[in-house]
């Protein structure tokens, strides 16, 4: 899959489903029973045990069904060791340059984060193709909407605080896509093994981004 086709299934989704499991054999229910609620764009974090295997069983199982991400890539090793395992897209906490490098040269969807108005154009200019705007749980929605003010250029996409009461007010302020872990993979669901309950939750979020799609 190409770069620029990446970069448009994930925003087309709206929706990307940050997914941490202390069980790597949950991740594969976890990652079915999101597409079955409608989520395709599904970010593994490296903070999974064996990340590298966990996303090479999502990519055979999953494949083409989805767009497979991973996340909390601090540097270009452990993205080539992603890309190499089949993630599409690549996500840090944070700037690392030389990430960013290494997914233009493979043609991977890069998202690295960022908070200020400098760390956004710093990670636009360096080739990013969304922007992830971390820790957003502290800054919250207005502070999306002053950066996209004066950026409207730079797809922004908010992680960290967004749930079903304040996913629309993100994107109203802006937000080119979602970015939701806890919220919708609830730690008590994935414990007791109800992959109904995330299905549900996925099927509301996007939901939820279609209706606000649909009316503006």
């Amino acid at each position: 899959m190409s770069q620029p086709t990446i970069v448009e299934r994930v925003t087309a989704s709206g929706i990307v489903a940050v997914l941490r499991a202390d069980r790597p054999e949950a991740v594969i229910d976890i990652a079915e029973a999101l597409l079955a609620g409608g989520v395709d764009a599904i970010e593994v974090t490296f903070t999974v045990p064996k990340a590298h295997r966990v996303l090479e069983a999502v990519a055979d199982r999953l494949g083409g069904k989805i767009v497979l991400g991973a996340g909390t890539v601090l540097d270009p090793e452990t993205a080539r060791l992603a890309i190499l395992a089949g993630a599409e897209f690549i996500v840090s906490p944070a700037i690392n340059l030389q990430t960013i490098e290494l997914c233009r040269r493979y043609s991977k969807a890069i998202m690295p984060g960022a908070l200020t108005p400098t760390e956004v154009v710093t990670a636009w200019q360096a080739g990013a193709d969304v922007v992830k705007i971390f820790p957003s749980d502290i800054t919250g929605p207005q502070y999306l909407k002053a950066l996209h003010g004066p950026l409207p250029q730079v797809k922004l996409m908010p992680t960290g605080g967004v749930n079903l009461k304040t996913a629309v007010d993100f994107l109203k302020a802006g937000a080119c896509a979602l970015g939701v872990g806890g919220s919708l993979i609830e730690k008590d669901a994935v414990a007791s093994g109800d992959m109904q309950r995330i299905s549900d939750l996925a099927a509301q979020y996007v939901q939820i981004v279609q209706d606000f799609r649909a009316s503006h």
